[in-house]
């Protein structure tokens, strides 16, 4: 039982009057109470909030890059935008957008057949997204994660393909939307593959076939031409034409960006930006939304919500509209495009998009794909505009500057024989964060806070998928300690000879040891010292492994690997995280002094908390003095049931959190 508040005033007078000391005002004094709660985990809980998942993919065919990408279909509120929308009407509205092209694990090429890889996947993932590149035919695959492992075989990315016969050419309908998405849909399937975030969302995309560019302008001020590389999946910005609107075509005739908003009709060149020429479209019903394109023998075609329009440019300078469609049509186009066979594709305005296929002559038409069309698909997603890139059997080149096999436009380094593709931990645009109490193995705050790593490992890969080396860009996010602790790493699958170069490391203490090669001396297994004290990487730091051979990620094993504290410069004293095992130069619990809350040496407590938690996200630590269960509303429910519940609670998901005890 704790002490009443009249009882400690009563013990604290006694004392001070023995003392001399004068006795305080009863308002200025505080008591603190720290009561010890108790988590009631399941033996064996280890406070994992990832696992290994293996990539195993077999493909015999064609050569094809593979991208891997974390899995989730939630969009996330990316805050508020103020545009002007397809009714050309100005709008502010929430923007939700998907983050899953932000979650790229890794890329490769089949080598004789196969690519295998091990990652480290959140436990509330439970799927994966498999991309295909065959040069520049995409196909993607979300495949389910079973027992920690994912199977693909390629023959599940084969399709029928059929192309025009005076073209040779294999269609893609190219779309973008106001999320800022440019995703494929093939004709054929109607099957959709997510190619690239956008710069900016936008209504409006057009390609330049011969340069195997797609032009888009952004939906809000100052309404920004960009220009999206579909080789190199890079985007950049041409200018800002500080006008917006929802049409947009490319001539390839004049090479010019052919752009309509209301009853307005303007050339931009492409190169810059520049407004060359302005028309003005008369004869339209409505003059909202829609979209142009130009047929095969020049024609300029128009639809807007009222239909279909062809145009003609009259001797006075005059566009002038001739409606195509009879009537109105219980649809409102959005976007239009022709395919190599002359057949007219058109989406409608609405969350889920449907793809329709119209006759220019009659203005007849049909549901394609999506909901409306009855034929089991579903866009779930808007399409504002689309076009149609044409893949021809000469379309891609086939450079490999370095001569490793890899395609330059797959090579993540094209000058470089020795590396070709990048292996991202927790992910390309992601981050994971370890946290450590370091008063162990006596009771702690439960802040985690004394000490937070903010880490990124990237694996440098060769042709053959193997790593040559390992950068772990890192740096201290918190450090609410007041000891002066070191931190690590110790890569268990590996040896110290296995360790051609260790570079980056911060040592300033002497207390650390090095061998010849940069890995800490007198470790049966190759260890990394990432600073002697967290102090020096407050700011961001990169430690460069390079490996004496190359090596399988499988064998490698996946960051952040056994990573640990060394407290207060006693190099055997190391707190790791649960379950896992010290280094050669740690020492188990068992053998400190003092008051010992660790008597296992699992590095859980006897209360049943940890005194460190990796997790793949970035994590935002508790305030100082804010146990980590008052801070996340569903941590000890999540620990309590083993895992199994509320697996994302660390998430920014509404509920997760009081915000006001989160360290931002």
């Amino acid at each position: 039982m704790k002490p009443s508040l009249n009882s400690f005033l009563r013990v604290t007078f006694i004392l001070l009057v023995l003392s001399g000391c004068s006795f305080p005002d009863p308002e200025d004094v505080t008591v603190v109470e720290n009561p010890e709660t108790v988590l009631s985990i399941p033996d064996g809980f280890d406070f994992s909030t990832y696992h290994d998942v293996k990539i195993n993919i077999v493909d015999n065919g064609n050569y094809a890059k593979y991208d891997i990408y974390a899995f989730s279909d939630e969009l996330y509120d990316a805050g508020t935008e103020t545009f002007e929308n397809e009714y050309g009407e100005t709008v502010t509205e929430t923007l939700y957008k998907s983050d899953l092209l932000e979650k790229l694990i890794f890329s490769g090429v089949a080598k004789n057949g196969v690519l295998q890889q091990t990652i480290n996947l959140p436990k509330f993932y439970n799927q994966v997204y498999i991309r295909r590149n065959e040069s520049l035919q995409f196909t993607a695959h979300i495949k389910d994660i079973v027992n920690q492992e994912v199977n693909f075989n390629a023959t599940e990315a084969k399709k029928i393909v059929k192309s025009s016969a005076s073209k040779n050419a294999i269609d893609y309908l190219y779309c973008v939307n106001g999320s800022a998405q440019l995703f494929q849909v093939d004709p054929l399937t109607g099957d959709l593959t997510d190619l690239s975030q956008m710069p900016m969302g936008s209504f409006t995309c057009a390609i330049d076939q011969e340069n195997k560019a797609l032009y888009s302008i952004g939906k809000s001020s100052p309404f920004p031409l960009m220009k999206y590389s579909i080789e190199q999946d890079t985007w950049e910005t041409v200018a800002n034409l500080g006008i917006g609107g929802p049409r947009l075509e490319y001539n390839a005739n004049d090479e010019l960006l052919y752009f309509s908003t209301k009853d307005k009709l303007y050339t931009f060149d492409p190169s810059t930006g520049a407004n060359l020429n302005t028309w003005k479209i008369v004869g339209l019903d409505n003059i909202a939304g829609g979209d142009l394109a130009f047929a095969e023998d020049g024609t300029l075609y128009m639809c807007t919500f009222s239909g279909l329009y062809r145009l003609e440019l009259d001797d006075n300078d005059i566009y002038q509209s001739t409606r195509i469609s009879a009537d109105n049509l219980p649809f409102q186009p959005t976007s239009m495009t022709f395919d190599s066979n002359q057949e007219l594709w058109l989406a409608n305005n609405g969350s889920s998009s449907n793809l329709i296929v119209m006759d220019t002559q009659t203005g007849g038409w049909q549901y394609q794909y999506g909901i409306s069309a009855n034929n089991n698909t579903n866009f779930k997603r808007t399409i504002n505009d689309l076009t149609t890139f044409r893949v021809f059997p000469e379309t891609v080149s086939q450079i490999d500057t370095d001569g490793d096999g890899i395609l330059d436009q797959d090579d993540a380094y094209p000058d470089n024989p020795d590396v070709a593709f990048e292996f991202f931990t927790p992910s390309k645009y992601g981050k994971g964060t370890i946290s450590f109490e370091d008063l162990w193995p006596t009771t702690g705050d439960y802040d985690f806070n004394d000490a937070a790593l903010s880490y990124q490992a990237i694996a440098l890969l060769n042709s053959d998928n193997l790593a040559v080396q390992l950068d772990f860009t890192c740096n201290i996010k918190a450090n609410g300690a007041g000891f002066t602790n070191g931190i690590g790493f110790e890569i268990e699958g590996l040896s110290p000879s296995d360790i051609e170069s260790v570079t980056g490391s911060v040592l300033s203490k002497d207390f650390i040891v090095l061998n010849q090669n940069g890995t800490e001396a007198n470790q049966d297994k190759a260890v990394i010292i990432l600073a002697d004290d967290v102090d020096n990487i407050l700011s961001e730091t990169i430690i460069s492994i390079r490996f004496t051979t190359p090596i399988s990620t499988a064998n490698l094993g996946v960051a952040p690997f056994n990573p640990f504290l060394i407290v207060n410069m006693d190099r055997e004293k190391e707190i790791h995280l649960p379950y896992m095992n010290p280094t050669s130069l740690g020492n188990k619990s068992t053998t400190f002094g003092g008051t010992n809350k660790d008597s296992d040496g699992n590095y859980i407590s006897d209360n049943g908390y940890p005194w460190a938690i990796s997790i793949v996200h970035d994590f935002k630590v508790p305030k100082e003095k804010v146990a980590i269960t008052e801070a996340y509303n569903f941590f000890t429910v999540w620990a309590e049931s083993g895992g199994a519940d509320y697996k994302d609670w660390y998430k920014d998901s509404v509920g997760n959190r009081n915000e006001e005890l989160i360290d931002k």
